[in-house]
């Protein structure tokens, strides 16, 4: 099977197309290397890819024209579709970036799929879709209609949009909704990167929402494991015409988070116990576009490829620090 991972030298992208290549599939890159955060640390993990055998594109999604001379000269089966315009905040004084990567750079990649017949595209979507919904435990079945900021109202975008080429032709596709993902090798612009920088440079920590907001902090592996489950049940597809329930989208959501909310306070109390360092904490309000509560109801996935996170907060935050000291040279 050969598999095209766009965003490959992001977070989740390049610890999937690691595990991937590792179980011999036949994984093929790409990504557009932006200095939306610190290059260096995306140039690492491409080199680390590359001494494994990824074959890598450095393209932008935006062009549809290299796009298509890449699916010229490959045949994927699958594309798992991680490249995206990030961040909550940055939407705000950015939204130019958002429309043009995550609704155009989309569009081109389900044109591409359509057209290659791709068996199955899988792509990201996010916690931040649900917006402030009244059931404190997320679920797929929930309204997803009130989105607080642009980068949520994009993915949402994402699903509208690939529901409707499913439903018009027929093509498979699956989306993930990431919630808050963690680990080594993680994004510099998340609040436990920026935590244990800070805390290890001798620099206050800035904790929005008082230290009462909360989020289902998910372990990379985690949501590895679950991407590879899917990967492995297959597409989704038609129901069986004579069955009540004929279904004529082949299209699939799902949750892939931890099902357990973390307070910031106690998430930065636990990062204080492991670098036994003490922090210098400056409270915030909740910034514009926040969200105050993340919590996956996960039950969806644990019922239909035995999704079931094994990360609990503290190794998760132990495995991050210990690769953050050795990355950056700590002692």
């Amino acid at each position: 099977m050969k598999i095209l991972i766009t965003g490959v030298a992001g977070f989740i992208g390049y610890h999937l197309a690691k595990s991937l290549i590792n179980a011999n599939y036949e994984i093929v890159g790409i990504d557009n290397l932006n200095s939306y955060y610190d290059l260096d640390l995306k140039k690492a993990r491409l080199a680390n890819l590359k001494k494994i055998k990824l074959s890598f594109y450095k393209v932008d999604i935006c062009d549809q024209k290299k796009l298509k001379n890449i699916f010229f000269k490959n045949s994927f089966d699958v594309i798992i579709h991680l490249a995206a315009q990030a961040g909550v905040r940055y939407s705000i004084e950015n939204p130019q970036e958002y429309i043009q990567s995550n609704i155009n750079g989309f569009y081109n990649i389900l044109e591409l799929s359509k057209n290659n017949n791709i068996k199955h595209l899988i792509f990201a979507s996010s916690s931040s879709i649900y917006g402030e919904n009244e059931n404190p435990s997320f679920e797929e079945s929930q309204v997803t209609d009130s989105p607080k900021n642009l980068y949520a109202a994009s993915k949402k975008s994402n699903e509208l949009i690939s529901y409707s080429y499913s439903n018009l032709f027929k093509l498979p596709c699956t989306a993930l909704r990431f919630f808050t993902v963690y680990g080594p090798w993680g994004r510099p612009d998340m609040a436990y990167f920026k935590f244990v920088k800070n805390i290890y440079e001798g620099k206050p920590i800035e904790i929005f929402g008082q230290g009462k907001m909360f989020r289902d902090f998910t372990y990379i592996d985690d949501v590895i494991d679950g991407i590879l489950k899917i990967l492995n049940n297959g597409p989704p597809v038609l129901s069986d015409k004579n069955k009540k329930s004929f279904n004529n989208t082949p299209w699939e959501v799902y949750n892939l988070g931890n099902n357990k909310s973390v307070s910031l306070e106690k998430f930065v109390n636990t990062i204080e116990l492991l670098t036994e360092k003490k922090a210098t904490k400056i409270y915030l309000d909740l910034q514009p576009g926040d969200m105050k509560s993340t919590l996956a109801n996960i039950s969806k996935a644990q019922k239909k490829f035995n999704f079931n996170p094994q990360t609990v907060i503290e190794n998760g935050l132990f495995k991050f620090i210990k690769w953050y000291k050795n990355f950056y040279n700590l002692k």
